[in-house]
């Protein structure tokens, strides 16, 4: 039996981390099936997407295995490359991160010290929150809409120690989308001394025509942005944690001073690279694309059928719909039933379910565990 650790007392944490409330992970399917003893579990919590790694992906990580007693290359070259030549833009306009949600960590980073703002809609990504909050700085959170971004109210609650604003877009939790006459007027009236972070981590499955590329359509036309995207939800790359911002130069640069040198590692490199390159990667997309719009009116239907209306038009790859003033119970039950849904607190809607599209099988099974959940709460 190993001897009894230290006890660190709360007053040794900065008061700005012990008021912070963690994000919440979904739980790994291996845990809930052997906790619950279930034979299957469909896990539809944690946004990503149900196809695996392209074949490319996959040849990719074979040949860099033998490699990996390497360090990643900390300036990832190979990659940057590729996305700048992608969407036309320079390397040096390229920042990694692991995930889309490390660039978030990094620009709060170089950005914020006590006293500055933050602003972002609410319920939102938690990330937003918590890196400002830790850092002692104050997130200002708007309510959305009718589900949607208020940037109107956003635009009034800018004071001048606003550093970044945050446009989740579409908004997770709640899949819904900012137009672009929104973010046009946004960014006609938003101060020059605010940096605007538009997180489009699901850009690839919006098909509406109104939905802007804000690569194209606001970084290269001189607006102060960082437009945000990820491997790890179309590309099947969750789990090797892969983003990237696009952003001026020097943003870039000062991200480079705070972002670990190898957080990025090598199989995450190669993957990303190789599914950028890779011979059928645009219809394969476009496959996928077509899937999820076909599936996600399953999930909303099926919410429907059962009392609940999901917030919309939803455009991602998810859907969203308050369940009661406490989600947990819903949620709960749907675990006993072998469905991993994720419940919606920790991003500001308590009352909240937030499902993911899987595939045409698994649609079908949160159909039916839904049913039984709430067939057997009735009696």
């Amino acid at each position: 039996m190993s001897s009894r650790l230290a006890e660190i007392a709360e007053s040794f944490f900065k008061p700005a981390v012990r008021d912070l409330v963690p994000y919440e992970p979904g739980k790994p399917v291996e845990e809930v099936q052997r906790e619950l003893g279930l034979e299957r579990v469909v896990k539809l919590a944690s946004n990503e997407g149900p196809f695996g790694p392209f074949p490319e992906a996959l040849d990719a990580l074979a040949e860099t295995a033998p490699e990996l007693n390497r360090y990643p290359d900390g300036g990832g070259y190979r990659l940057r490359v590729a996305l700048a030549e992608r969407h036309d833009v320079r390397m040096e306009e390229i920042a990694l991160g692991a995930g889309a949600d490390g660039v978030v960590d990094c620009l709060a980073q170089v950005s914020l010290d006590a006293g500055d703002n933050v602003v972002c809609g609410w319920p939102s990504f938690p990330s937003y929150v918590i890196t400002a909050r830790k850092l002692g700085a104050e997130a200002r959170t708007i309510p959305l809409r009718d589900g949607r971004y208020d940037l109107d109210a956003m635009l009034e609650a800018v004071t001048d120690r606003t550093k970044l604003v945050y446009v989740c877009h579409p908004n997770n939790p709640t899949g819904t989308m900012t137009t672009r006459a929104e973010l046009d007027d946004y960014f006609q009236r938003v101060p020059d001394h605010v940096l605007t972070v538009l997180d489009q981590a699901y850009y690839e499955y919006v098909e509406e025509p109104d939905y802007p590329d804000g690569i194209e359509e606001y970084l290269k036309r001189g607006r102060r942005i960082v437009v945000l995207r990820t491997f790890s939800k179309i590309f099947g790359l969750a789990g090797l944690r892969v983003g990237y911002g696009a952003a001026p130069a020097e943003v870039v640069t000062a991200i480079g001073k705070v972002r670990r040198a190898f957080d990025v590692t090598s199989p995450a490199q190669v993957a990303a690279v190789a599914s950028l390159g890779a011979p059928g990667a645009d219809s394969e997309i476009e496959r996928r694309r077509r899937a999820n719009a076909e599936g996600r009116p399953v999930i909303e239907q099926a919410l429907r059928d059962h009392g609940f209306e999901p917030v919309g038009p939803a455009v991602a790859n998810f859907v969203f719909a308050e369940v009661g003033e406490d989600s947990r119970p819903v949620f709960e039950r749907l675990l006993q039933e072998g469905v991993i849904v994720r419940p919606t607190a920790g991003f500001g809607a308590p009352g909240g379910i937030r499902v993911t599209v899987g595939t045409p099988e698994e649609n079908l099974y949160f159909r039916e565990a839904l049913g039984r959940v709430l067939t057997h709460a009735a009696t």
